[in-house]
């Protein structure tokens, strides 16, 4: 077991009931990770589940959870042959924090009936950049457990000469060695720092809505996240993320709904 299986264990209570203890390695400046947290509740639904694979999440982030014990509690609403919908909710002292609305079912290994083509080219890894280690003061824990290696013009953010656009793009994998699964998945689609750096903007930039579907199980090896924004307005922005494995298939689409950081 690798220590992102352990940070996302679910352990059952009973049919309806899980135990997960959040981990304070997957936060980001203090609040955990969203996709981690997604990790953790897909554990247990897929756990309680006849079918395989959480194939579309849906996520209101009611509240940012801290690390500890926490409880999954489970409502399935519909179980048929090919489907199984869930409601997942994870509490700490029985207040909610996360909502879900998880769809499980099983997915094969036949080819795509049809595909279209990555919205950029990426250039080789070996020509993508990292970004310098956060200071330990600054609680950035997720960065060790994952590696990021961007395409060098979407975090000119850093050295102060943004794109413009809203956008991000980058290579991912775990730091210990590890497959992608649907649970790795998870954590990727939430991978990226937030596309509107690129477009001039700082600060904190909390999810408050995220949907994301696995499309097929991806093959071993770096993932390719593609990241880019519609719009900005209001105090508001979304987030569109395409996953692409090493074999070149799409293979997790997400978009999530965030409020601008004040940074």
């Amino acid at each position: 077991m690798t220590k992102f299986d352990e940070a996302t264990q679910a352990i059952r209570v009973d049919e309806t009931t899980y135990d997960v203890c959040l981990d304070p390695g997957y936060s980001i400046g203090g609040p955990l990770n969203g996709g981690y947290l997604m990790a953790a509740v897909l554990r247990a639904v897929v756990d309680a589940s006849p079918h395989d694979h959480p194939v579309s999440t849906a996520v209101q982030f009611l509240r940012a959870p801290r690390p500890g014990p926490a409880r999954v509690r489970l409502e399935r609403l519909k179980s048929g042959r090919t489907a199984t919908m869930t409601r997942a909710t994870l509490l700490q002292d029985d207040t909610s924090y996360i909502d879900t609305l998880v769809t499980t079912a099983t997915l094969g290994d036949d080819a795509s009936e049809w595909a279209g083509e990555p919205p950029v080219t990426m250039p080789p890894v070996e020509e993508c950049l990292t970004l310098p280690d956060p200071k330990p003061e600054s609680n950035m824990t997720l960065n060790a457990q994952m590696e990021l290696r961007f395409d060098p013009p979407t975090i000119g953010w850093f050295t102060g000469t943004p794109t413009g656009r809203p956008e991000s793009r980058a290579y991912f994998r775990m730091t210990e060695p590890q497959n992608p699964d649907p649970f790795i998945m998870a954590l990727a689609v939430d991978a990226l720092p937030p596309v509107v750096f690129s477009a001039g903007r700082r600060g904190w930039a909390p999810t408050v809505e995220l949907t994301w579907h696995l499309r097929a199980l991806p093959a071993p090896g770096w993932l390719t996240l593609i990241g880019r924004g519609r719009l900005i307005r209001d105090g508001w922005f979304d987030e569109d993320v395409e996953v692409w494995d090493s074999a070149g298939n799409l293979v997790a689409q997400s978009r999530q709904l965030a409020r601008l950081g004040r940074g």
